[in-house]
């Protein structure tokens, strides 16, 4: 690689570290896709690599894309309508109301078979901020009650294409992770030592490192079906020191295992249909999937076999379209649909993360300009979800039922050099 893309990679990665970290919380608390493209088909496209953003979806796609740079960014609104009382009091977490999501892709040729390259993106996160909860057990003061969590991925990948017809990939996913969170005195009574909130709240903002291996492969199967597959291994991260009375094992959160399957149908010389199946294995992690309710949590917060968020595996479907209008037009569209993780009996805890959303619908497009460049663009509506709870927020007689919506806008510039 010469200079000048040397320098290319060097400033998009610091410009993307520079840029403050946001949630993205769509498939419990990953986001529904990576890339502007395949946001806008749902998520879909493992087995139709659309730019180099797609090597976050698939290693293996790295190699089919040439020479090529990829900036992009999302305008994320969660809109976090909050927890709603079975004694009828509401309040919402939308202290934060919106949020931009950098992405940036680079590939470059080694030969005719093998590429490498480096993409950066949030993987997801989560962010509320109610007015302090504590007033609505009686008290007129208090921090604003919520979290803000984050995790962005620098992924230095191979790619090689084994034959005619096959593609392997490989990711080495480099992780940061920030966490902080505030207001939560009400959860102090399930501390190993109530008499205090020390690494359970207010311990403002805390990051965690680590690292995981993505690995990918293509196959085109006929001239019309191709089919793509990725897993990616449990991260292992270094635990939140600050908030070690919070999350199980001591601060540890680790990012889950999880893989996908899908196919690409080529219906017509214009029109490609792409179906996946995603599998996300919250219950690789004791600080995620542990119960928290009524009937679950069989320590204090911060053991090893501590009270959690209560969060199940989630299997997400994803159908995807993209049709080419002319030489200069594709228009993409989307839906994907999963059943939430959180249960009913978990709530309350979960107040503070309503990861509760199940259905995304996605429309994109991509126009490729005269210097042959590609802008391409995509809106995305999560519909409204609910989960009426069965426990009650915390200092309160009032079992917490939550909610969210969403929606999202994304613009990429994309070339080839």
């Amino acid at each position: 690689m010469n200079t000048f893309n040397k320098s290319l990679v060097a400033c998009a990665v610091a410009a993307s570290l520079m840029v403050p970290m946001t949630a993205s919380a769509t498939n419990g608390y990953f986001s529904h896709g990576y890339g502007i493209k395949h946001k806008g088909m749902a998520g879909a496209g493992v087995a139709a690599p659309q730019s180099t953003m797609s090597t976050a979806t698939n290693p293996a796609a790295m190699q089919s894309q040439g020479n090529r740079v990829d900036f992009g960014v999302e305008y994320f609104a969660p809109n976090r309508t909050g927890v709603t009382r079975s004694d009828n009091v509401s309040y919402s977490g939308d202290g934060d109301s919106a949020f931009f999501i950098p992405e940036f892709g680079y590939s470059n040729t080694i030969s005719d078979s093998q590429s490498w390259g480096i993409v950066v993106y949030g993987n997801g996160g989560m962010n509320t901020k109610y007015p302090s909860i504590a007033q609505y057990s009686g008290s007129p003061t208090g921090a604003n009650t919520g979290i803000d969590m984050a995790q962005l991925f620098i992924a230095p990948t191979f790619s090689m294409k084994i034959d005619d017809k096959h593609t392997f990939g490989v990711s080495l996913n480099l992780i940061y992770q920030t966490f902080e969170a505030t207001g939560l005195e009400g959860f102090a009574g399930f501390t190993s030592d109530p008499s205090t909130t020390t690494n359970l709240t207010g311990m403002g903002k805390d990051s965690s490192t680590g690292w995981s291996v993505k690995v990918g492969w293509l196959g085109e199967l006929t001239d019309q079906f191709s089919v793509g597959f990725a897993y990616q291994t449990k991260s292992e991260m270094s635990e939140f020191d600050s908030y070690k009375e919070l999350f199980a094992e001591n601060g540890d959160f680790d990012i889950p295992s999880n893989w996908t399957l899908g196919v690409k149908f080529k219906a017509t010389p214009e029109l490609n249909v792409m179906f996946d199946v995603q599998q996300i294995n919250y219950s690789d992690i004791a600080s995620i999937s542990n119960e928290n309710g009524s009937g679950g949590g069989t320590g204090v917060l911060g053991a090893s076999n501590g009270r959690g968020f209560g969060w199940e595996d989630m299997t997400v479907v994803k159908l995807g379209v993209d049709y080419q209008v002319n030489n200069d037009l594709v228009v993409r569209a989307g839906y994907s649909s999963g059943d939430q993780p959180i249960g009913a009996d978990d709530t309350a805890f979960n107040l503070i993360a309503p990861a509760v959303i199940e259905d995304h619908l996605t429309l994109g497009a991509t126009w490729t300009l005269a210097n042959k460049g590609e802008l391409s663009a995509y809106y995305m509506h999560a519909f409204e979800n609910e989960v009426i709870g069965t426990t009650n927020v915390p200092g309160t007689s009032g079992a917490a039922n939550i909610k969210m919506d969403q929606d999202a806008l994304g613009i990429a510039y994309g070339w080839k050099f």
